[in-house]
C-alpha cells in the first residue's frame, strides 16, 4: 500500500500527537498514584491519631466494664454450682442410690410384707355457714377501716397549713 507523501505527513503528525497524548496520560497517572499514596499515608496518620484512641476510650469506658461484670458473674455461677448444686446433686443420688439398697434388702421386703394397709378414711367436708360469710364481712370492713385511716394520715390538708400571708399585721416575718 503507497500512500501520498501528505498522508504520510498527516500520520506522522497524529502518531506525535498520540505520543505526546499518552506521555501526557502517564504524567496525570503518576501524579494520581502520588496524590493517592499520600491519601493513604494521611489516613494511616489520622487513624493512629483520632480513630484508635477514641476506639479505645470507648472499650474502655463501655465494653471493658461489661465484659468484666459477665466475668464476675460467670465466675459467681460457677462457683455456685461448684459448691452449690453439685454437692446437692451429688447427695440426691447417693440417696436414692441407697434406697435403692434399702427396697432390696430382705429384711426390709419382708417387714413391708408383715404391714397391712388399710384404707383411706375420706372425711366428708362441712358445708359454709352463716358464721363463715359474717367473718368474711367483719374482715373486709377492718381492712376498709384501715385503708380510710391510713388515706386521711397522708391526703394532703391544705387546711392544716398556715400560710405567711395570714401572719398578724403587726408583725414582720423575713426568712
Amino acid at each position: 500500500m503507497s500512500l501520498s507523501r501528505k498522508r504520510r505527513k498527516e500520520l506522522i503528525r497524529l502518531r506525535k500527537s498520540a505520543d505526546e497524548l499518552w506521555s501526557h496520560q502517564a504524567e496525570v497517572l503518576e501524579r494520581a498514584n502520588a496524590v493517592a499514596r499520600e491519601a493513604g499515608h494521611q489516613a494511616g496518620v489520622l487513624t493512629r491519631e483520632e480513630v484508635v484512641p477514641r476506639v479505645r476510650e470507648s472499650y474502655d469506658h463501655y465494653v471493658r466494664p461489661r465484659v468484666d461484670a459477665t466475668q464476675s458473674l460467670a465466675q459467681d455461677v460457677r462457683r455456685a454450682v461448684m459448691h452449690d448444686v453439685l454437692p446437692g446433686i451429688g447427695t440426691a443420688i447417693g440417696t436414692v442410690m441407697s434406697v435403692g439398697d434399702v427396697a432390696r434388702d430382705a429384711r426390709v421386703r419382708a417387714a413391708l410384707s408383715r404391714i397391712h394397709l388399710q384404707k383411706p378414711v375420706v372425711v366428708e367436708q362441712k358445708s359454709t355457714g352463716a358464721a363463715t360469710y359474717v367473718a368474711i364481712g367483719l374482715a373486709i370492713a377492718a381492712a376498709a377501716g384501715v385503708a380510710y385511716a391510713v388515706w386521711q394520715t397522708f391526703r394532703a390538708d391544705d387546711e392544716l397549713w398556715v400560710s405567711d400571708e395570714d401572719a398578724e399585721p403587726g408583725s414582720s416575718r423575713e426568712d
